[in-house]
């Protein structure tokens, strides 16, 4: 627990706490505090007291002194030229020109600033402002922008009750407030009948929101359907204040268009009265309470036959199911083991002959793709090389004197430690390469193909083949 005491800065403003020390403060005692703005003239609103230390703000300042009649009469000459400050501060306004809205000024208590509040509809550039207000006070100006609801708690007003308005008189903080609460309390949706002085919803909606909560607990919304007795009825209007609902009885027939009929006498009963069965629309859904509702079946049980047998007829479908499962179980277990990770690269560096067709294969793959791509442009970190060898090749062409038409003579392939030899239809081991490294993988298509290098530490530059336009690997 720790001993604080409440004061505030102004009559309807926020109660702050302080430290008060070895000091006995009664309410309604002038005290001087140190705030994030120096020196501040507060009053006492609750004497010295213990709270949990969770609801206080750290660090916890202490309270300076009581005020004297020195301070005192300081604080009222600070209230005494505000008017003379708003006059200035309004004329000014109107000389430049701005559209922003002045509400309140207060001076700080050492006279070392001047604070202007104001509304506007966006931001506003009063640095002009700023400047002429700071030649004529020779103070600090501080013109800080507030909204509506803090406006009419610093001037003020009557509500539609009558009475003073609430932020005005005594609620220090701003509730939020939603439509919601309207619906909740079956109050009308009406702009004007709902919105305060400022404009915005009224604070008093949310006063008795939680007792209209508990009080909605079981009772029927307007158009439900609800059983009383053997009879079924729908919902006309709900008290929600006295617990009450207005209910008018079906007659079980029909009209013309296929509507219930129901009767002209409206009823009251006691929420706890009724069963709830939800609306039509919602009926025999999951979650709704008319699931079977006492009406007589034309079919003469017909329906209820043939819910029998899909009942059924879903049984077997589950039996059919749960031996299907226990058979993809059963063939799981049976299944060869995949192999390792270690055994998968074994494999691939001294594996048999179908997996280096398979090897084979995907390169070939790959490649196919390159010729339906054309001419594109590699990608990796290889383009700038591979650039510079096209252009080195077409710098010999027209060295040699003719731009040659390139012959797709002979390709040989080494994907990581396989070549493979496409005239001969044989794979060759590449002598010299580790496992893991990636000798350089051509593919020239007339000319018009794409080529595609990997280089690593150890690169193939010797074994690799030269065309006929002098591009050397």
């Amino acid at each position: 627990m720790v001993k604080v005491t409440g004061v505030k800065f102004k009559k309807n403003g926020k109660m702050y706490y302080f430290d008060p020390g070895e000091l006995q403060l009664q309410q309604g005692d002038g005290v001087i505090v140190e705030t994030a703005r120096g020196m501040e003239f507060a009053r006492v609103t609750m004497g010295s007291a213990e709270i949990q230390e969770s609801d206080i703000t750290h660090p916890l300042k202490k309270v300076v002194r009581i005020a004297d009649e020195a301070d005192i009469q300081r604080h009222e000459e600070n209230e005494g030229k505000k008017g003379h400050a708003m006059e200035v501060c309004r004329e000014k306004i109107q000389k430049h020109h701005l559209d922003m809205k002045l509400i309140d000024v207060e001076f700080t208590f050492d006279n070392n600033k001047i604070i202007f509040y104001f509304t506007a509809d966006g931001r506003v550039d009063f640095r002009d402002l700023v400047k002429d207000l700071a030649s004529i006070f020779k103070m600090r100006i501080e013109l800080r922008q507030v909204g509506v609801r803090d406006e009419a708690k610093m001037l003020g007003g009557i509500g539609c009750c009558g009475r003073e308005l609430c932020c005005a008189s005594w609620l220090s903080d701003f509730q939020p407030v939603s439509i919601k609460m309207t619906k909740t309390q079956n109050l009308s949706l009406n702009p004007t009948k709902i919105s305060g002085v400022c404009g915005r919803l009224m604070c008093c909606l949310k006063y008795e929101n939680s007792t209209y909560q508990e009080l909605r607990k079981g009772m029927p919304e307007v158009n439900e359907r609800v059983r009383v007795g053997d009879e079924i009825g729908k919902v006309i209007e709900t008290n929600i204040l006295r617990g009450t609902v207005k209910v008018r009885m079906f007659t079980g027939e029909k009209d013309d268009n296929g509507r219930e009929k129901m009767n002209s006498e409206i009823l009251t009963f006691e929420k706890d009265e009724l069963e709830r069965l939800g609306k039509k629309g919602n009926a025999g859904k999951p979650g709704s309470t008319d699931q079977n509702p006492p009406m007589k079946c034309p079919c003469q049980g017909k329906c209820h036959r043939m819910a029998e047998g899909a009942e059924a007829s879903d049984e077997a479908g589950t039996q059919e199911k749960t031996k299907t499962d226990a058979q993809e179980a059963e063939s799981a277990e049976n299944a060869p083991e995949k192999p390792s990770k270690e055994e998968h690269e074994h494999r691939r560096k001294h594996g048999s002959s179908s997996e280096k067709n398979r090897d084979s294969r995907d390169f070939r793959r790959n490649r196919e793709k390159n010729k339906e791509r054309g001419g594109e442009s590699g990608s990796g970190k290889g383009n700038g090389k591979r650039k510079s060898r096209q252009n080195s090749g077409k710098k010999r062409n027209s060295q040699n004197g003719g731009n040659k038409k390139k012959e797709h003579k002979k390709t040989e392939v080494v994907f990581q430690s396989f070549s493979f030899d496409e005239k001969e239809g044989k794979q060759k081991p590449e002598n010299g390469l580790k496992h893991g490294e990636h000798s350089r993988i051509e593919s020239r298509n007339g000319g018009n193909g794409r080529n595609s290098e990997t280089e690593t530490a150890g690169a193939s530059s010797e074994k690799g083949p030269s065309s006929d336009s002098g591009e050397q690997s």
